[in-house]
């Protein structure tokens, strides 16, 4: 099943948060690069010392322990999302989402 899934997501081609068991450390918006037999193969990016590297790593099928991918992000605070003349009048946000119960 994990096989099959880390395939989709190679196919897909999203960022993809993966932990290692043996290791016991995440590796953050990696790509699956290419699957062969149990070798699965990721790039990442990492930040250390006002430096950016880029990893190409190969880890086995047996070593991950879980994967997890960002369905969707939405900014903090009040914020009103913008809602475009363009779109179709049915899927547009009505400017009055709190309608009164008791209307006089």
């Amino acid at each position: 099943m994990l096989h099959r899934k880390i395939y989709q997501l190679c196919c897909d081609g999203r960022e993809v948060w993966i932990f290692l068991r043996d290791q016991q450390r995440w590796i953050e918006r990696a790509r699956i690069l290419d699957i062969e037999g149990d070798l699965v193969t990721l790039r990442y990016e990492t930040e250390e010392e006002e430096e950016n590297c880029s990893w190409e790593e190969m880890v086995r099928l047996e070593s991950i322990g879980a994967v997890t991918q960002k369905l969707a992000s939405v900014p903090k605070g009040n914020v009103e999302p913008a809602v475009s003349d363009d779109c179709p009048e049915a899927e547009q946000i009505p400017n009055n989402r709190f309608p009164d119960a008791n209307p006089e």
